[in-house]
């Protein structure tokens, strides 16, 4: 399992910082299907290693001023008052693991649906900020943030897969500059819904370990190649991507949503793990 926790962080940090999203779709499929964690365990997990892998890839974005200050306060505040909002619901327990894992998968199928129906655009210089088109949309911007906060919340996702889709078809914003301020975004998102959540599985903590070992090194080959990929390319790589990640995580929901629970010494329900540990 560690072997899978090393690649898997190496793909992830790449994902991170290539397109500035991909971390936490893949993480918790990873953790959830590879590693035979619960929800319950996997999202602050998946939580914990996004938000320092964001932290880690959005370093050179910065360095190279591809932030959008405007598109990221429409789009991050709202986002992080859905958060709270997500997380706090699945503390109460008002959310059942297969639905948490089903919200995943439809919501990256949407995700990879806008990206691949965007007609194509002139290439732009990687710096162009298009706020104008921000302002203009401001509201379905808004919008975007909430549901991007609530899914961060409830599936344990740092959000990427869907930010990035929303700065590029709301905001208008090229793929090197939305990738920028989604890293900006998934960090804050992830740890407001960490806080939400209220809880860790300190037993898992050392799965880390090796996810953020293999996540550096990923993040150093995608940092070196970012700059050299074109935004056609980004987008299609991206909804891939995602297609990818739905199919395997709506194939585990499904899994667990027919397999039967069984009750443990602390009255909380235990769904059975289908990895190896």
């Amino acid at each position: 399992m560690i072997a899978l926790l090393l690649l898997g962080g190496a793909v992830i940090g790449f994902l991170l910082a290539v397109l500035g999203a991909g971390g936490s779709i893949l993480l918790l499929p990873i953790l959830v299907t590879g590693a035979g964690l619960s929800t319950r365990d996997a999202v602050p997990l998946s939580l914990v290693v996004v938000t320092l892998l964001a932290i880690a890839n959005m370093i050179p974005y910065l360095r190279r001023r591809l932030v959008a200050p405007r598109p990221a306060l429409l789009l991050g505040v709202p986002a992080l008052v859905g958060a709270w909002i997500g997380g706090t619901m699945v503390k109460a327990g008002w959310i059942a693991e297969p639905v948490q894992l089903a919200v995943f998968a439809v919501a990256a199928l949407l995700a990879a649906w806008l990206m691949l129906s965007r007609q194509k655009r002139s290439d732009r210089a990687d710096h162009e900020p298009a706020v104008a088109a921000a302002t203009v949309r401001a509201p379905a911007l808004m919008l975007q943030g909430v549901l991007v906060g609530l899914l961060t919340g409830i599936a344990g996702v740092g959000g990427g897969f869907a930010i990035v889709p929303a700065l590029v078809l709301l905001a208008g914003l090229p793929m090197q500059l939305a990738s920028g301020t989604s890293l900006v975004l998934i960090a804050l998102n992830s740890l407001v819904a960490l806080g939400a959540l209220g809880h860790w599985p300190a037993e898992r903590l050392p799965l880390v370990i090796p996810l953020l070992i293999g996540g550096a090194a990923g993040g150093l080959v995608g940092q070196a190649l970012a700059p050299h990929l074109k935004d056609r390319q980004l987008r299609i790589g991206f909804a891939v991507l995602l297609v990818a990640a739905a199919l395997l995580t709506g194939w585990e929901g499904l899994r667990r949503q027919n397999a039967p629970v069984k009750q443990v010494s602390n009255s909380t329900v235990q769904w059975p793990s289908l990895g190896s540990a």
